[in-house]
C-alpha cells in the first residue's frame, strides 16, 4: 500500500493524482514547485519501477514541465530526482524565472520558504483545472 513520507506530507500541499503519480505542491511560495510522487510501495530509484512505470513516470514529468512553463510563464524548468533527505522516489517539477528568489542558483537552502495562503493555493488550483486533462484526479 502506498504511504506518503512524512517529510513530504508536512512539505507540501496535495493536489492529485495521474495515473501513476501523485502531484504536490511544495509550500513554498517563492517558487511553482510541484513534486511527483509514484505511487509504488518501497521506492526510491527509479530503476526499481518496472519499464512501464519508468515510460509512465517520465511522460508525466515531462508532460506536467510543459504545462507548467506555459501556465506559469517559466524562463526555465528544473526537473530532477534526489532523495537524499527524503528517500522516496519522487521529481521535483519546478518554474523557474529569472529574478526568482533564488535565480539562477538551485532552490534548495537558497532563502526560507514562503508558505503559501488559501487563496494562492485556490488560484494555483484553479490554474491547473484549466490544463490538465480527464487523466488527471484531483483531490480535495
Amino acid at each position: 500500500m502506498f504511504t506518503l513520507d512524512a517529510r513530504l506530507a508536512q512539505d507540501t500541499l496535495p493536489i492529485g493524482d495521474f495515473p501513476l503519480c501523485r502531484l504536490l505542491l511544495m509550500n513554498d511560495a517563492n517558487y511553482p514547485w510541484f513534486i511527483l510522487v509514484p505511487r509504488c510501495e518501497e521506492v526510491s530509484e527509479l530503476f526499481q519501477l518496472d519499464p512501464q512505470d519508468q515510460a509512465q513516470l517520465w511522460r508525466e514529468a515531462t508532460d506536467l514541465a510543459e504545462l507548467l512553463k506555459d501556465t506559469f510563464g517559466a524562463d526555465k524548468m528544473n526537473v530532477a530526482t534526489l532523495g537524499n533527505v527524503v528517500s522516496q522516489l519522487h521529481v521535483h517539477v519546478i518554474a523557474r524565472r529569472r529574478g526568482d528568489a533564488s535565480w539562477p542558483a538551485p532552490v534548495w537552502g537558497q532563502v526560507p520558504a514562503r508558505p503559501y495562503t488559501p487563496e494562492q493555493v485556490a488560484t494555483i488550483r484553479h490554474k491547473l483545472k484549466l490544463v490538465l486533462d480527464q487523466e488527471f484526479r484531483f483531490g480535495e
